[in-house]
């Protein structure tokens, strides 16, 4: 058996109500959210959002919503996140386990798939419903760690010397309240060769609330580096409130990095890539992936070619310096690591 730290009372969050009541009151309905962004009168939008909400439910908090532009039915944000028609069409390649997780998995909600690190599974929840998610088909209700199974994945981790980082993910970890977390990170704490805690998580960006004063301190206190990696994908979804919560993460010492997906209709422009790497840097995250869309099923409608991704790469390296400059990446199942798809050599 793993032995369990006690929790320490004073760096449990207290300042939680405020996140959790914005998440109380995030829309879930598609005439709500069009109402929401001055599109209530496109009864064939709402139709569509409608038909494509029974594959995979929608989920937005209003402080993601209010950064959209109003009555704009092409806003980048809105697309993210609005059910579409296109849902339904099948696409040859896509599946439901596009980078093969399952296969990966070890116990229920570990993964187990790179050298010398696992990812976690920590709850199925999310904050939002990113309608290109590689795991919007993934069984959540049989394939994720609830915290009575922690303890085998510990035990796991533990008889394994070689790994050294843990990957917490989901849905979305940072829907676990502070006490949860505080109580599964006291847990890895006490595996002697762990090094790292990776936390990727999208609610700093769509619900940037919750990062709390008690999660920072936790994290900052912890024995294990941690690292943030958040989850955006244009720069209009960074204003001050998400710099405000980067920025008090930043102040902690906690290595913020972001991942993005190469969306078609939301970020495949140098324009909207540039801006995004710059925007990040402003607020004092560096860009780390670009990642070409997981084929999972519903999400053809966002694919961008390889072709067309490795031009935007090249023109974005000639256009910024190096550390603005994410690695273009595919995940292939059954590989041992990312694979690179752009190594700069690339002729404009």
């Amino acid at each position: 058996m793993i032995p369990v730290q006690a929790i320490p009372a004073k760096l449990v969050g207290k300042n939680t109500v405020q996140w959790k009541q914005e998440l109380a009151e995030a829309i879930e309905d598609s005439a709500e959210l069009l109402r929401f962004v001055g599109l209530q009168d496109d009864t064939t939008k709402l139709e569509k959002a409608v038909f494509a909400q029974s594959l995979f439910k929608l989920r937005v908090t209003k402080s993601f919503a209010k950064r959209m532009q109003y009555g704009d039915a092409r806003d980048p944000l809105l697309l993210q996140v609005l059910p579409l028609g296109e849902e339904h069409q099948q696409a040859a390649g896509f599946s439901a386990d596009p980078v093969g997780d399952l296969h990966a998995q070890k116990q229920p909600g570990l993964l187990h798939k790179y050298q010398g690190r696992v990812l976690l599974i920590a709850t199925g929840s999310c904050a939002i419903n990113c309608r290109y998610c590689f795991r919007r088909e993934y069984p959540y209700s049989e394939a994720s760690a609830t915290q009575s199974q922690w303890q085998q994945s510990l035990e796991y981790i533990a008889a394994d010397n070689s790994i050294s980082e843990v990957i917490l993910s989901g849905g979305d970890p940072l829907m676990l309240s502070d006490k949860r977390l505080d109580k599964l990170i006291s847990h890895l704490e006490a595996i002697p060769h762990l090094k790292r805690l990776r936390v990727h998580s999208r609610l700093p960006v769509v619900l940037p609330s919750r990062i709390t004063d008690g999660l920072v301190r936790r994290l900052s206190s912890s024995r294990l580096q941690a690292v943030m990696v958040i989850h955006s994908n244009h720069a209009q979804e960074l204003d001050q409130e998400v710099g405000n919560a980067i920025n008090k993460l930043k102040l902690a010492h906690i290595t913020c990095l972001n991942q993005a997906v190469l969306l078609k209709n939301i970020n495949n422009s140098l324009s909207a890539l540039s801006d995004l790497s710059e925007r990040l840097f402003e607020i004092g995250v560096l860009p780390y992936y670009l990642h070409l869309l997981d084929k999972v099923k519903g999400a053809a409608h966002f694919d961008v070619p390889e072709s067309q991704a490795v031009q935007l790469m090249a023109q974005l390296q000639a256009q910024l310096p190096g550390y603005l400059v994410p690695k273009l990446v595919r995940e292939i199942a059954g590989q041992p690591n990312k694979t690179s798809v752009f190594d700069g050599s690339e002729k404009l």
